[in-house]
């Protein structure tokens, strides 16, 4: 039942009862942020996850505060809320980009604990309180730093966050100057200092930091469907679609005015080893030709699949001479891997173009590309053609 108390025309609810609001709705953010982002598994969201079981812990015990099992439940109650509060630091730092182990969370709870522990527990509520108020404070103030100079999708949720958990610190900060002035019998510290302002500033933390974890997850979320729209089921490259998109605002932008390279790909005689080994030996070689592309463009260029075992790269401010060499050592990393089954690689074809400050429409740097292409497979296939040169590059020899 809980329990209220009037004075002068207010309800106010005992501090049991303001441990059972805040245990309940804890409980309910718990199970809420677990439930909306359990897809999401991430070292950033599993510590404020900690950090919200860690705070119903706490709650949960402080539960016990006026009973015979104060002295040992005070102590490990205030250790869970720093442990709690140092949680949101850890996971703040790791969305930084930093590692976080759990010795490093562990001092702080670990210090509250044994001050509380070794000040009197068994009697005072408020054993090792300046320890416990000075440490809440810390860690709330490391995790808003490190939240403010974070970089992520979410930007505005994790900046609210800052703000809530630097201004939580403030209170804590005040709830320790103020213990420290008056202790917690003081006016002051019963009247802003007290259960329910401190319960209060604690769901307001605490419901800022599921919805960060929401907000986190719902962005990954949305980041996976749209590389399924855009990417190869296969072998992980952009598909069609997204390259042509991709590739035309790259055109449309000022690194164009440095020209740009475009290298088709064709694997050859690609449709005898689906017909002779089968369409498992087919993907494999899909899959390995896609991985030596990626190990051997640089990040800026872009890699599609444009159709069946044909391939398209487009590599802004490159050269004809350095697409062509790019082709060579895509075909030069293919030869050097090993199939699972012990088949070799096909060999590949390719046709390269180039542009300078004249930017041509991309769908005219494909034709050019494609007829290069064409070019390759009818001087024997195995080669690259740049579109201004009818002589290839000499063969990729495989081996005796």
């Amino acid at each position: 039942m809980i329990a209220v108390s009037l004075q002068e025309g207010a309800i106010v609810l005992d501090p049991f009862s303001v441990r059972m609001l805040l245990g309940v709705v804890t409980l309910t953010l718990v199970v809420l942020s677990h439930v909306a982002s359990r897809r999401l598994r991430s070292a950033c969201t599993d510590w404020w996850r900690l950090a919200l079981i860690l705070f119903f812990a706490g709650n949960f015990a402080f539960l016990l505060n006026g009973t015979s099992f104060l002295p040992w439940a005070n102590p490990p109650g205030k250790a869970l809320v720093v442990a709690g509060a140092f949680s949101i630091w850890a996971g703040a730092r790791t969305l930084r980009g930093h590692k976080v182990s759990g010795w490093q969370a562990t001092p702080a709870p670990l210090i509250t604990f044994l001050t509380s522990a070794l000040d009197d527990a068994e009697s005072s509520l408020w054993s090792g309180g300046l320890v416990y108020l000075a440490m809440t404070a810390a860690g709330l103030g490391m995790a808003a730093a490190e939240l403010w100079f974070a970089k992520s999708p979410q930007s505005r949720a994790i900046r609210f966050l800052a703000l809530i958990a630097g201004l939580t610190s403030l209170y804590y900060l005040g709830r320790a100057m103020t213990f420290v002035l008056e202790g917690p019998d003081g006016s002051l510290f019963r009247t802003f200092f007290s259960y329910a302002p401190s319960a209060l500033t604690h769901v307001i933390l605490l419901a800022s930091l599921s919805f960060t974890i929401n907000a986190l997850s719902n962005s990954h979320l949305i980041k996976r469907l749209r590389e399924r729209a855009e990417r190869d089921h296969l072998t992980g490259l952009l598909n069609r679609g997204a390259f042509m998109s991709l590739a035309e605002k790259e055109l449309a932008g000022p690194a164009s005015r440095q020209g740009a390279a475009l290298v088709l790909a064709d694997l050859d005689h690609f449709k005898a080893i689906n017909d002779e080994h089968g369409h498992a030996a087919g993907d494999a070689a899909l899959c390995a030709f896609a991985e030596a592309c990626t190990t051997s463009v640089r990040s800026t260029d872009l890699v599609g699949r444009y159709g069946g075992e044909e391939f398209i790269l487009f590599l802004p401010g490159a050269t004809q001479q350095r697409a062509e060499a790019i082709a060579s050592e895509i075909s030069r990393r293919l030869s050097a891997m090993a199939d699972p089954d012990g088949l070799p690689y096909p060999t590949v074809s390719y046709g390269v173009t180039s542009t300078g400050a004249q930017v041509p429409d991309l769908k005219f740097m494909i034709n050019v590309a494609d007829a290069a292409l064409y070019s390759a497979k009818a001087q024997g296939r195995d080669r690259v053609v740049g579109a201004d040169s009818v002589d290839p590059l000499p063969t990729i020899h495989r081996g005796p």
